[in-house]
């Protein structure tokens, strides 16, 4: 008796399952691609002001927006940069001068600083932080929070030399 391995209905949905894992990337082997720089948002320009003075925080602080920055490509963290930061917050509005300060990325490309706590505007607790000293293209960022109650939000730059 000679017993049947595969029918046409089995090498078919085999061949077929093989095409599909190879054309989605499933069974080549990995490749770097390294860091696609962050695309400026929609929005995120609003209400900036150029040249916000580096402050050690805005207001009266209580909320805490961090993030890093790194060089696209190689993913190297980017020491000294400077972010600007802005939003609308229980001490003022987002075009309040008063509402904007910038920061300085420390050797790890981390960045931090303490302001008051962002409140919704136009329904959304968001805020915007820039990225603009020339060294590497600009790009403006507008993070929105999972909840106006969140103590902190955190935004991540890739950045692409010019």
């Amino acid at each position: 008796m000679t017993t049947k391995l595969f029918d046409r209905r089995t090498v078919l949905m085999l061949s077929g399952g093989i095409v599909a894992a190879s054309t989605t990337g499933l069974i080549l082997p990995a490749r770097a691609k390294g860091l696609e720089p962050t695309a400026t948002m929609r929005g995120g320009a609003n209400n900036y002001q150029p040249g916000a003075l580096i402050v050690d925080r805005i207001g009266g602080g209580g909320f805490l927006m961090t993030g890093r920055v790194r060089r696209a490509g190689d993913g190297a963290p980017l020491a000294g940069q400077r972010i600007q930061i802005w939003a609308h917050t229980t001490e003022g509005y987002e075009s309040d001068p008063q509402s904007h300060g910038a920061t300085l990325t420390d050797a790890n490309g981390n960045f931090r600083l303490d302001m008051p706590q962002i409140v919704p505007a136009f329904g959304q607790a968001h805020g915007h932080l820039a990225y603009d000293s020339g060294d590497f293209k600009t790009v403006f960022l507008r993070p929105v929070m999972a909840s106006s109650k969140d103590r902190t939000l955190h935004a991540d730059f890739i950045l692409e030399p010019v």
